[in-house]
Order: structure tokens, then C-alpha cells, then sequence
């Protein structure tokens, strides 16, 4: 059964500390599945996305806040991305599954913006690469002593780092769209989570995973996806809470994308699998459409309507999430 999560308000001007616990709270309660965070470092809002206020609340230290006031819901970066030397993430897991259990989802991404790694002394880096090295090291302190390493980024011996995770390893998932992304999750990933990608796009992606998972021998890594969302009583409606130019801009920009018949993205139809918008029978067909290509976790982007994240929880969680849970 396909899993439902929200991505959380802890970015922007709607950023809130009762947003946040209250709003997982009460997501929990309503039988959501899970809560996610975004990482920035130096957070530029996305221009054709985001109101221009640079509040962000950091990633790591909201999950565990989240998870102190609540009790089942799974805890997702959808991502992280890898300015943070990988022992130190690997002491804050380990220690963020001691205070709240093991709910733990680690999403990993390269990133977007170059001037966050460069404020850090890595801008010359393959972010691709870093977050392979991630990846490998966190597979290995997490659950091993005495860990010797080294690769082109990092280097160090006989490392221990306690206390180690419970309830064993972390998932570790890719987060990006790009086919590159979902080869890299068949190759050394538990998961693989795009955001704003197009439903064509994206079945495209899982048939080529399932291609490579069967000639590796292995199992298909878990499908997820974040796509933006709008809820409310009529489509018409919900729409005008989107900014529609933005994700068309976004969705053009995409460079492996599985274009419309018209070579762009020129309407709401395009986006298809890029936004949930309408009413709560609409938001319900939507979703049923991720869960026909294979997606195993659906996570609900509601920046667009941060300002009501309260009425989005309780439409979402009373009128679609008991039909999509049948």
C-alpha cells in the first residue's frame, strides 16, 4: 500500500514552531505516514517557486523536534544535501534514532546551487560524487567499528562513531529526477525520490529502474515522489493558490523531461504528475494515477499554501487520505 507524507513549513515566511509540532501532531493523528524537510545551508528562494523571505530552519535539528512530540510518524530529508562532513551527519542520526526511535528516512541530493558549497571551501566538487561518498560512509559507521576510508573527498581510520542507529541501518534514498539519479538509486540506494517531475517522465524512469534492478539481481529501491499541492473545495479554486508560470518555467528547464506532444509545457493538462490540485474526488484520482506507475510514497508539497497548512491537513487527512487508504 502506497505511503502519504507532508512536507513540512519549516522554510519561508510561514515558517512556525506550532506549525510544525502541532501540524505533525495532527498529522499523525489523521493517519499520515510521514513528515519531510528540504536542507539549504545559505537558502536562496527558487525565483519562479518562492516568496523571497530566507528563513530556514534546519533540517536535521526540526526532524528530531518533530519526532520528541510524536510517535509513529517517519522522519524524511527529501534531501539533505552533502556540505555536512559525513561522521558528523552519521553522530546526529545515530543519535536522533536514540532520542525518537527508528524512523528515520535519509534522502540525499547534489544540490542546486553552487554558492552554498562554494561558502563552504567545496565548490569544486562532484556533488554527484559526494553524495555516493555519503552514501558508502554512512552505510558503514552506521552500523560498523573501526572504520578505515578514503576516496577522493574524505579520508580517515579506525573510526567508531556510537551510539549506532536503532532498529539497525538507515534507509538511504537519491532525490532527483534526472535519469542519471534514478541509475545511481538502482546502483547503491534503498530509495529513489524526485520532486517535481511529470507522470510520463517519471514511468519512464521506473521502467528503466526496473530494467536495471533485474540485471543486477536486486530488488527495485522503493519509488517516491513530492509533488506540489492544492486542496480545496473546487479546481478552480485550488489553482488560484498556484503559481501555474512557475512550474511551467520549472518544468521547461528540465533537461531529460518527457516532453508533451507540443514539445512544452504550455498548460495545467501538461502537468500532469507535476502538481495535485483540485478537489478532494480530483486529489484522490490524482494520486491514484502515482500509484498505477509503481510509486510507494507520496509526500504532499503544500508550500504554495503554507498560510494554510491547517485547513490543508485536516481536507487532505478526512476527505482523500481515508479513500486513498481505502
Amino acid at each position: 500500500m502506497t505511503k502519504y507524507g507532508l512536507l513540512l513549513p519549516h522554510f519561508g515566511e510561514e515558517a512556525d514552531r506550532d506549525k510544525l509540532l502541532k501540524g505533525s501532531q495532527r498529522a499523525e493523528e489523521l493517519g499520515f505516514d510521514s513528515v519531510w524537510v528540504r536542507d539549504h545551508l545559505v537558502f536562496e528562494p527558487h525565483g519562479e517557486m518562492e516568496k523571497p523571505n530566507r528563513t530556514f530552519y534546519d533540517a536535521l535539528t526540526t526532524l528530531t523536534a518533530i519526532g520528541a512530540v510524536t510517535e509513529r510518524l517517519q522522519l524524511g530529508t527529501g534531501s539533505l544535501i552533502p556540505f555536512r562532513h559525513p561522521l558528523v551527519t552519521a553522530l546526529m542520526v545515530g543519535t536522533m534514532t536514540q532520542l525518537v526511535g527508528p524512523r528515520v528516512i535519509l534522502g540525499f541530493g547534489a544540490g542546486t546551487f553552487d554558492h552554498e558549497f562554494d561558502a563552504v571551501g567545496m565548490g569544486d566538487a562532484d556533488r554527484v560524487e559526494l553524495v555516493r561518498s555519503n552514501a558508502e560512509i554512512l552505510k558503514r559507521v552506521l552500523t560498523e567499528n573501526n572504520v578505515s576510508y578514503k576516496d577522493e573527498y574524505f579520508e580517515f581510520s579506525d573510526v567508531s562513531i556510537e551510539p549506532k542507529p536503532v532498529g539497525g541501518r538507515v534507509p538511504f534514498w537519491y532525490c532527483g529526477a534526472t535519469p542519471r539519479s534514478a541509475r545511481l538509486a538502482v546502483e547503491f540506494c534503498d530509495g529513489w525520490m524526485p520532486g517535481r517531475i511529470s507522470l510520463a517522465t517519471m514511468a519512464k524512469r521506473i521502467e528503466t529502474m526496473d530494467e536495471l534492478a533485474a540485471e543486477q539481481g536486486k530488488k527495485r529501491p522503493t519509488i517516491a515522489v513530492i509533488p506540489p499541492t492544492s486542496i480545496e473545495a473546487t479546481r478552480e479554486e485550488a489553482l488560484e493558490h498556484v503559481n501555474i508560470p512557475g512550474l511551467l518555467a520549472w518544468a521547461n528547464k528540465a533537461k531529460f523531461a518527457v516532453k508533451p506532444p507540443s514539445g512544452r509545457f504550455e498548460t495545467v493538462e501538461d502537468l500532469e504528475g507535476q502538481l495535485i490540485a483540485g478537489n478532494p474526488d480530483e486529489a484522490v484520482a490524482e494520486c491514484k494515477k502515482f500509484e498505477a506507475i509503481g510509486v510507494e510514497h507520496l509526500v504532499f508539497d503544500f508550500r504554495f499554501k503554507f498560510d494554510k497548512w491547517y485547513e490543508q491537513i485536516e481536507l487532505l487527512g478526512s476527505e482523500v487520505l481515508p479513500r486513498l487508504k481505502g
